[in-house]
């Protein structure tokens, strides 16, 4: 498969995760959605590697990339779905967006690859500005928001770990077998996560949990994770480290196209930006100080207006 295909996978399916994450809770606790989504995925796993007739061999040397990769699941996922519960997938995206900079911090001790080149550097402040801007009228903060806020950090620092250490072992494994061998070390975990801290099975699961819990574990783990190790094999990190920052555009389009969700101004300011800091980081549009200053004041104009119309809104509204 070409890795711009892959890629794009890559991003359709991170896209589609966060609403996937709801219909799974809907009717199942969150430690139980998530082991039943790990387990699941890794008999898939295993059947598909019998149908394949692949070698199940595994060196000393495999399972120290395979422990890199599963610390992207577990505790990673395990704190995500726990984070669902406390703040809106929109300030999860948000938060997401630092990962490019944990990317860049550990590629610095684990790589010695200095990521952050000016270009880049505003490439990221673009970025994160987009992503706030893209999710501002849907973030709502409530009492419970700073365990949500401190837990996605902590994820998204465990994810760029997880990453950057997995890039620098180095070791020609293919895909299927680094999903295979991370949830063979993840999915246990998960098991015994849920024996001792929760340990009940539901009366009742809705046909929503059904179907979030079997499109997390074929799509988003089996599919997904394969797809996403073979990106990390052949892209630079820099380049997947961007994809935390497509996915909340591309879900709003799909939003848009296929479930008839209207777009505000602020959404569409928020979708330019992250386009601009795109475009900047390939180069497209040269050196920064070519673009027209006056667009950035307009722009500026325009996200003031419409910041203090919401808060004008929302106090009015309060009132």
């Amino acid at each position: 498969m070409p890795v711009i295909t892959a890629y794009l996978f890559v991003i359709v399916i991170w896209a589609t995760t966060p609403l996937a994450i709801q219909f799974s809770n809907s009717s199942l606790s969150f430690v139980l959605a998530v082991t039943l989504r790990m387990v699941l995925a890794l008999f898939i796993l295993i059947l598909l590697t019998l149908l394949l007739r692949k070698p199940l061999a595994i060196s000393r040397g495999d399972w120290k990339v395979f422990f890199a990769g599963a610390l992207g699941l577990y505790p990673n996922m395990l704190l995500v779905y726990w984070c669902a519960q406390f703040i809106p997938s929109g300030l999860m995206a948000v938060i997401l967006g630092i990962y490019p900079f944990v990317v860049g911090i550990f590629s610095l001790f684990f790589l010695k690859e200095n990521m952050f080149n000016f270009s880049r550097m505003v490439a990221l402040v673009f970025s994160i500005i987009g992503l706030v801007l893209l999710h501002i009228e849907r973030i709502q903060l409530g009492s419970e928001t700073f365990f949500g806020v401190a837990g996605m950090t902590i994820s998204a620092f465990l994810f760029g770990l997880s990453s950057v250490w997995v890039k620098a072992a180095g070791r020609d494994i293919d895909p299927l077998h680094q999903s295979l061998g991370v949830l063979l070390l993840a999915a246990p975990a998960f098991l015994f996560t849920w024996l001792v801290f929760d340990g009940r099975l539901p009366t009742q699961v809705d046909i929503e949990s059904i179907l979030g819990v079997g499109y997390l574990a074929v799509a988003g783990t089996v599919i997904g994770h394969t797809l996403f190790f073979y990106v990390l094999r052949h892209c630079s990190l820099f380049a997947v480290s961007l994809i935390p920052l497509i996915t909340p555009m591309f879900a709003l389009s799909l939003g848009y196209i296929f479930a008839n969700e209207s777009l505000s101004v602020m959404s569409i300011i928020g979708s330019v930006f992250i386009v601009v800091s795109l475009l900047i980081y390939q180069g497209v549009m040269g050196k920064v100080q070519l673009i027209a200053p006056g667009f950035f004041i307009r722009m500026a104009g325009r996200i003031r207006s419409e910041f203090w119309r919401l808060v004008s809104f929302n106090s009015s509204s309060g009132g």
